[in-house]
């Protein structure tokens, strides 16, 4: 009787259990599709300052991936986090303005408030040649809005 009982556990109770564990695995982690990102063009989002926009920057061996791709000129504060497993940073420059963040290492971020006027800007990092591998890109700021062009690769 008891074996009896133990092959009807093993064969009903078994595949149960292992599903529940895998949901709760894919609850855990979120069980999204994508990598998150937006690529609507919907209104960027308001950071915790009145009429200043956040764009967020992560920073990955080696490019430089911005999440607005249309700027206007106004306040920004640029989100930057280093995914990458290199110290990274961000430098804005143009039209007036040079600041960038502190160095990053892997896994830490740093908030940078600009204020932006129209004109063309070089956006990249600064850390040991990191720009010269493409670590860059062009923000242009005017009008409407304009586009960026990314960094990609090295």
């Amino acid at each position: 009787m008891a074996t009896m009982l133990m092959r009807c556990v093993r064969r009903n109770v078994g595949p149960g259990l292992a599903a529940g564990a895998l949901a709760g695995i894919l609850v855990a982690c979120g069980g999204g599709y994508g990598d998150g990102g937006d690529s609507s063009s919907s209104a960027p989002e308001q950071s915790g300052k009145p009429g200043t926009t956040r764009v967020d920057v992560k920073l990955v061996d080696f490019e430089m991936q911005l999440s607005e791709k249309t700027l206007k000129a106004g306040a920004y504060t640029f989100v930057v986090e280093n995914d990458g497993r290199h110290d990274h940073a961000m430098e804005i420059e143009g039209s007036g303005t040079e600041q960038k963040t502190r160095t990053l290492a892997p896994g830490e971020s740093a908030n940078l408030s600009v204020s932006l006027k129209d004109g063309t800007y070089e956006v990249y990092c600064p850390v040991d040649g990191h720009k010269d591998m493409a670590m860059k890109t062009e923000v242009t700021v005017g009008g409407s809005g304009t586009e960026t062009t990314d960094g990609n690769g090295y």
